[in-house]
């Protein structure tokens, strides 16, 4: 959990205003990320980030800055498939970092907005092209992580992962939907994530085989192990977190990222 606040379309002498805002309101999701407070400020958009460190706890604080210095990023999740797609991508000259999320990045300067479409994980953020003053923000596809927009007289577009940052400084709030993306060029959120099963007329009958449902719940549960600290896992006592435990047990003995050769905590 890390939290973020930015501000975009700023104008004017709101710009210099602004980073103070961003600071003040930033504090209010102090409690999302006590590892780092981090900010970026350019002439028309501020980013703050709260960090919980989670996976390159050394070098993985944001905002992170692409290569060339033109994007900037602030995310609050974990991206599963991060070695997959820095393996894709290639040079190690693409990334300063080993954190997940810094794969963003170089997806964005390739694919555009649609690079959300090639994310598997949960997340929310907001990035930035400087050079452009573009910005594009996205959740994802189920609204695992929170994120919320506002709008504030003077114009400019508030983005937060808690309400509490926006209330007192936006005309109007909203919860940003899942399973969207929205650029600076868009007029509302754009749906990237679409399946059958939305429409439940649409979904044909069919036995569903227990040997699938242990395969894709084990796969989840076995992703969501990445992490360079200690974890845990909460039991309510059901079946459900019960299952969970058990399977993250018969995984907890090795490191995900090490495509479980290496030891784990």
């Amino acid at each position: 959990m890390c939290g973020i606040f930015c501000l975009f379309d700023l104008k004017g002498e709101a710009a210099p205003a602004a980073r103070e805002v961003a600071l003040k309101q930033a504090r209010l999701l102090r409690h999302r990320g006590p590892d780092w407070s981090g900010l970026w400020a350019g002439d028309r958009a501020v980013m703050a980030h709260e960090r919980l460190a989670i996976v390159d706890i050394l070098h993985g604080a944001q905002p992170l800055r692409s290569t060339d210095g033109r994007l900037v990023l602030a995310v609050n999740g974990e991206i599963y498939n991060h070695l997959e797609l820095r393996g894709e991508i290639g040079t190690r000259d693409a990334f300063q970092t080993d954190s997940d999320c810094e794969v963003i990045l170089p997806l964005y300067a390739r694919e555009g907005a649609r690079l959300v479409e090639r994310l598997r994980g949960m997340f929310a953020f907001a990035l930035y092209d400087a050079a452009k003053s573009e910005w594009l923000i996205a959740r994802d596809p189920i609204g695992i992580i929170p994120l919320y927009v506002g709008w504030r007289k003077d114009g400019s577009l508030a983005v937060a992962s808690e309400l509490k940052a926006l209330v007192s400084i936006c005309e109007r709030v909203e919860e940003f939907p899942p399973g969207h993306y929205q650029t600076s060029k868009d007029a509302s959120p754009v749906r990237y994530y679409t399946r059958d099963w939305f429409d439940v007329d649409a979904v044909p009958d069919r036995k569903v085989e227990p040997r699938e449902i242990r395969e894709a719940l084990s796969d989840a549960v076995h992703s969501h192990l990445m992490t360079d600290v200690p974890y845990g896992v909460l039991l309510s006592g059901g079946l459900d977190s019960s299952v969970i435990g058990a399977l993250a047990a018969g995984f907890a003995g090795k490191r995900v990222e090490s495509g479980d050769k290496d030891a784990a905590w």
